[in-house]
């Protein structure tokens, strides 16, 4: 059974979803560019600012949302799959168990070429099956919602002659840069953690 999901990936969606301070960096940050304009007397950039920021946002999170769903469902299946005492990331990692506590002395034959040219194939991949699995995740619905709002507040913006590009997409990077500087630091921690 699946005991430990503590794995990089799904640990750092977890804890980004999780971590407030994920959520304070992306408000401090957009309450000190909105400090920014209102001293410049900049109110194009800011409504250009707060608009992207606003629906980036809904993005971004809707999408750690339906990817940590995604996670737990896939989790759910392979828990049902292997329903044995090795849990699926064992499974994954070794897959014939040569790593166990447990070793089996076994006499080691070299491989026929057979074997050479069957282990040297490419794997198959099958790519509906990996679309089908990552549509969810891909097509939430409010990532949609999230997507529907930028195209609105663009062309809102556009239409009104209040466009300014420059503070749109920097409004819109806010999330992104700040959630990557947040995972590189929980990724630094999770190393520190695991080095221990």
């Amino acid at each position: 059974m699946i005991q430990n999901t503590n794995t990089w990936p799904s640990m750092v969606i977890i804890k980004m979803i999780m971590n407030k301070s994920l959520l304070k960096s992306f408000f401090i940050t957009d309450i000190i560019i909105i400090l920014l304009c209102i001293v410049l007397n900049e109110y194009t950039w800011l409504i250009n600012i707060q608009i992207a920021f606003i629906t980036s946002f809904i993005i971004s999170m809707a999408s750690f949302y339906s990817y940590k769903s995604n996670i737990d469902k896939n989790i759910v299946i392979e828990k049902e799959k292997y329903n044995d005492d090795l849990d699926y990331i064992d499974k994954v990692d070794d897959p014939y168990d040569l790593y166990s506590d447990v070793v089996n002395e076994q006499i080691i034959e070299s491989p026929s070429a057979q074997e050479i040219k069957e282990a040297m194939k490419p794997i198959k991949q099958n790519h509906f099956a990996n679309f089908k699995s990552g549509f969810g995740g891909m097509a939430s619905l409010y990532r949609i919602f999230g997507y529907v709002g930028l195209v609105i507040g663009f062309f809102y913006l556009n239409n009104n002659g209040l466009l300014h590009i420059y503070s749109y997409i920097l409004g819109f990077l806010i999330v992104p840069i700040s959630s990557l500087f947040i995972s590189i630091s929980l990724k630094k921690e999770y190393n520190a953690k695991e080095s221990l």
